[in-house]
């Protein structure tokens, strides 16, 4: 190897080590949680900020349907961590039974608790 490829590699190793490049999955069980609970029915709010909680329920019947209609979760693969204003977003590929794979992104973490949650996007 190279000094120039040496020093590429040392360069790409150092960024992806900062926090804008985290890529590590914690988010996953939180996630599936409110996929899967909300598809039930309920919104569940020992993971639901008081915002996102609030939306949620606001908007259950439609959220509810239309998730149960998918299937229940098959995989939730983990494509990518942002750091954005509000804080870490995690986003997911989620597969459903119906064969479905919709993008998810869940963040916002505080006091326990998440403040975002969203299908489609990228």
């Amino acid at each position: 190897m190279g000094f120039r490829s040496t020093m590429t590699a040392v360069a790409i190793a150092g960024l992806m080590a900062s926090p804008a490049f985290a890529q590590s999955a914690e988010y996953e069980a939180a996630l599936r949680k409110m996929i899967s609970q909300t598809a039930a029915g309920t919104c569940p709010a020992d993971v639901m900020g008081p915002d996102l909680l609030a939306a949620c329920q606001q908007q259950l019947p439609q959220m509810s349907a239309g998730l149960a209609s998918l299937g229940a979760i098959e995989s939730a693969q983990f494509v990518r961590a942002e750091d954005r204003p509000e804080g870490r977003v995690e986003i997911y590929a989620v597969k459903f039974a119906s064969g479905m794979t919709l993008n998810w992104g869940i963040g916002g973490l505080s006091d326990g608790k998440f403040n975002l949650a969203f299908a489609g996007g990228d």
